[in-house]
């Protein structure tokens, strides 16, 4: 890590000249500056994040015998550090010639990096927010070499340090992904979500027609017995609190519907569990709907659900408010099916009550005058441009 908290390596090693006798035991002492991205963290979360290769049990005995100073005082691996101060660091320990080496992650070939630019529809100095098509998983596991974890080398840019995901989506689960570019947004992200305050809006197709067309399911979601934890079930005595609203967009007569989500918690599955508990799994899921979540007519088989928009605060102030589209065959259903898809952003995320279908009408039309005006503008931009250059 240089003196300024940039990186991981280097810092500053003391010398011994003019040192006497009594002070050999210092020789090698590393010191580094904190950095601003990792202002207010333990000191056992800074050595994980610059000095991975140092054990916790390494720092704790360093912390023990007064070795580990922060400005010049005894520090333990759960202080809290603040941008600027000095850590005073002894010498790495001997390793061991049997130790493993550390695995490194494979080069990304140009397709894959393109790929993974491809995806990005939000960029600004602390994050990046993807449109994440179906079919790839968000990070690996058993069997899953291709995810987006395995992408984000892709994604440094100018950074000093490799994107961090802050959250998940399921493999067949298409839309909009935070993704963290510093240390610091990646904690007040994560504080973020786990505190409720950043918002999602999903959307999915059904099948048939809730009863309701505005309503909260409170159902509480734990591990299906005998699947391994691949499978969520609604359980009524052990599972964990669950809350979801939907609202309908639009209806094609009894046999499916539009529907907006809105996950108030974050249970795995959470909105493919809740809609096939009161019967509407989500069309092409057929892990919790089973043969009912296909629909015929040439209805794309494929996972319906997506991450359509994602707003949470940003570390430097202000808001991140991405709206994903929609993948190919999501589109594609929406206009088989004779939705129009400029009636689920007609809604918005702070309404305590739905709008009337009037009003949806309503701001329809003043969101498809707005995107035309907007056409319109940059094709005189690129008349203007074209005389300009033939001139």
């Amino acid at each position: 890590m240089s003196e300024d908290g940039r990186g991981s390596e280097g810092g500053r090693v003391s010398e011994d000249k003019g040192r006497k006798p009594d002070q050999a035991k210092d020789i090698g002492v590393r010191e580094f500056n904190v950095g601003f991205d990792d202002d207010g963290i333990r000191l056992d979360r800074w050595f994980k994040r610059h000095l991975p290769d140092t054990s916790f049990t390494t720092v704790a005995k360093w912390a023990r015998t007064g070795q580990l100073r922060v400005d010049g005082s005894r520090a333990t691996p759960g202080d809290r550090i603040v941008a600027g101060q000095i850590l005073r660091v002894p010498p790495p320990e001997p390793t061991h010639v049997d130790e493993k080496p550390k695995r490194e992650r494979p080069a990304l070939s140009d397709d894959q990096t393109a790929f993974a630019r491809d995806m990005v529809i939000h960029k600004d100095l602390q994050g990046l927010v993807l449109n994440k098509p179906p079919g790839l998983a968000t990070q690996g596991g058993t069997k899953t070499h291709e995810h987006v974890d395995g992408l984000l080398d892709a994604l440094q840019y100018e950074a000093e340090g490799r994107p961090k995901l802050v959250h998940r989506l399921d493999k067949d689960t298409s839309g909009a992904l935070l993704v963290a570019r510093t240390s610091r947004a990646a904690a007040f992200f994560a504080k973020a979500f786990s505190g409720r305050t950043a918002r999602k809006v999903y959307w999915a197709l059904i099948v048939d027609v809730p009863s309701i067309d505005d309503g909260m399911i409170e159902l509480p979601i734990g591990k299906q017995p005998g699947t391994g934890g691949e499978k969520m079930h609604v359980d009524e005595e052990n599972g964990a609190p669950a809350r979801t609203r939907y609202r309908v967009i639009e209806r094609a007569g009894n046999r499916a519907a539009w529907v907006e989500l809105q996950p108030f918690t974050g249970r795995t599955h959470q909105l493919r569990v809740h809609m096939a508990a009161i019967g509407h799994p989500i069309v092409g899921d057929g892990k919790y709907g089973g043969a009912a979540a296909f629909l015929t007519g040439g209805i794309s088989r494929k996972m319906h659900l997506h991450a359509r928009r994602i707003r949470v605060d940003h570390p430097d102030g202000g808001t991140i408010d991405v709206t994903a589209d929609l993948p190919t065959h999501f589109a594609e259903s929406l206009k088989q099916l004779g939705f129009d898809e400029a009636l689920g952003d007609a809604l918005t995320l702070d309404e305590k009550t739905p709008p009337t279908r009037e009003q949806q009408k309503q701001r329809a039309r003043a969101h498809a005058k707005g995107i035309r005006k907007e056409r319109r503008g940059e094709r005189r931009g690129r008349g203007d441009k074209d005389r300009v250059t033939k001139r």
